[in-house]
């Protein structure tokens, strides 16, 4: 008597999505708690502060402050960020076609572009530095540098796993089967710029 064969159910849950993918979901959830407490705190003390420096002009015992704020080029990281995204979904797209050479090529687009928002954002933390603000120095440094700062640790694990993942990549014959370790990565990506969106409208763009 035969049996019928068995179906390998491979990582799917009983929802019919892969259970890493799933796993993501729920970290990247867990995230959005993380970052939204941040972004609550710094949004709820950023005009407490009892000494300058400002994020915008402000004013103490009759002295005019001018703001740290430099809209122009936030806003140039900001699009660096959001292109970092399309590069992105161009490397799923290369692997879902078999094309292990534009995998490579757009990882490492990635890559760069998420290091030149980081670069951006070191020289921002140094010209704020030297124009007096520092994490102990205000309730405004204290929430800014710690918001952005742990975005910006964020995005350099995603600048290291993508580096990682073209080394592996390459070294390895890829095929579309390893499609899902590229969206799963980039999912991350895409939530980490999202994320940076949402603090550069929050905090830079929108002034109360």
């Amino acid at each position: 008597m035969q049996h019928a064969p068995t179906i390998d159910p491979g990582h799917e849950t009983s929802t019919g999505i892969d259970n890493r993918k799933l796993l993501m979901w729920l970290f990247l959830a867990s995230e959005v708690l993380f970052f939204g407490g941040l972004i609550g705190t710094y949004l709820l003390y950023r005009n407490s502060s009892v000494a300058p420096p400002c994020p915008t002009d402000c004013v103490f015992d009759g002295v005019t402050y001018q703001g740290l704020f430099d809209i122009p080029f936030t806003s140039i990281s900001a699009f660096v960020l959001l292109m970092s995204s399309v590069t992105m979904v161009l490397a799923l797209a290369a692997i879902q076609r078999n094309n292990k050479r534009g995998l490579g090529i757009w990882l490492l687009a990635t890559a760069l572009l998420g290091m030149t928002f980081l670069a951006g954002q070191a020289f921002e933390f140094t010209e704020f530095y030297h124009e007096g603000l520092t994490l102990n120095t205000n309730l405004f440094g204290t929430t800014f540098f710690v918001l952005t700062g742990f975005h910006g640790a964020h995005v350099s694990v995603g600048v290291l796993l993508l580096v990682s993942m073209f080394i592996v990549s390459q070294r390895n014959d890829w095929t579309k089967e390893h499609s899902l370790n590229v969206e799963l990565l980039g999912l991350y990506w895409h939530f980490v710029d999202i994320v940076w969106i949402v603090i550069f409208t929050l905090v830079y763009l929108i002034q109360t």
